[in-house]
Order: C-alpha cells, then sequence, then structure tokens
C-alpha cells in the first residue's frame, strides 16, 4: 500500500513543474509583428481588405487626410485612408499610426468632428447614410488610431483588435 502512495507524492511536483512550464511558455511565444512598434498600417490595412470588399472605396493620400480630419501630417507616421467614390456615400476607412501617442486625444478629437459633421450633412438627406456614420468606430490601441463607417465596420474592427 506504502509503494503507490510514495510514487503519488513524487509524481505531483512534477506535474507542477510541467504545468508552471507550458505556462511560461505560452505566455512567451507572441510574435514580434503583432506589437504595435512592429506592426504597420500597411499590414493592418492588408488584413482588412482580405477580410471586407473595399471596391466602392477610393484610396486617399496626405492632402484628403488634412482635409477630412484637419490633422497635421507631420504628427502621422503612417496611414491608410479610403472613402467613398461617391459624395452621397459615407463610408470612410481611416488607420492612422502616430509618431507620439500623446497626440492621440488631439486626433481623436479632429476625428469627431468629422463624424458631427457627417451627421448634419446625412441627417435629413440620406437617412441610411447618417446611421452608418451614427454607428461609426472609433478606437485606439496604442499610436494607432482606428475609424470606421460602414456596413461591414464590425467586421473590420474585428480585423483591427486581431491584428494586435
Amino acid at each position: 500500500m506504502r509503494g503507490p502512495w510514495k510514487y503519488r507524492r513524487s509524481l505531483v511536483p512534477a506535474v507542477l513543474v510541467m504545468i508552471v512550464t507550458i505556462y511560461v511558455l505560452t505566455g512567451c511565444s507572441g510574435t514580434d509583428d503583432k506589437t504595435a512598434d512592429k506592426l504597420s498600417v500597411a499590414q493592418i490595412g492588408e488584413r482588412i481588405e482580405q477580410a471586407v470588399s473595399l471596391k466602392d472605396m477610393k484610396a486617399g493620400d496626405q492632402t484628403k487626410l488634412q482635409k477630412l480630419y484637419m490633422i497635421d501630417v507631420d504628427n502621422v507616421d503612417d496611414f491608410i485612408l479610403y472613402t467613398s467614390t461617391s459624395n452621397v456615400r459615407a463610408d470612410e476607412l481611416a488607420i492612422i499610426k502616430l509618431k507620439d501617442s500623446s497626440q492621440v486625444e488631439n486626433v481623436r478629437e479632429k476625428i469627431t468632428q468629422r463624424i458631427d459633421a457627417q451627421k448634419i450633412k446625412f441627417k435629413d438627406y440620406r437617412p441610411d447614410e447618417y446611421f452608418l456614420v451614427d454607428h461609426h468606430v472609433l478606437k485606439t490601441k496604442g499610436p494607432f488610431i482606428f475609424f470606421a463607417v460602414s456596413k461591414e465596420a464590425d467586421q473590420m474592427e474585428r480585423v483591427f483588435d486581431d491584428a494586435f
């Protein structure tokens, strides 16, 4: 009777050591490309393009970014911007990586001003587009700002969240 009990008592510490080792190795197995410093806007944009269709949108440049959001482009490290090809549609996608995370709140405020202007524009004119603007997604992760107005904004948001 004593033989099996002795065997089990020596097995418990070995099992605990294996469990702790597995937890430690699992916690350290994160990939470097998912850190905010190494992640690029282009990578996130490619993942979003694979998940949803952006065919009804056109890519924007620095001038368009500055015009729509009144953002000082000197604070922007990288960005992608897609807007509707038609001025009667509210679809927009912007992913902005700032050089300095301390500018995040300032840029969020400017995007909020854009949202308010779009709400006024579409409220009585295009109620369906107003609904999209009203249910926009605006969020930040580190130096990244994500803004989406689309029927597929939830899918875009999931891809953005999964990138980190």
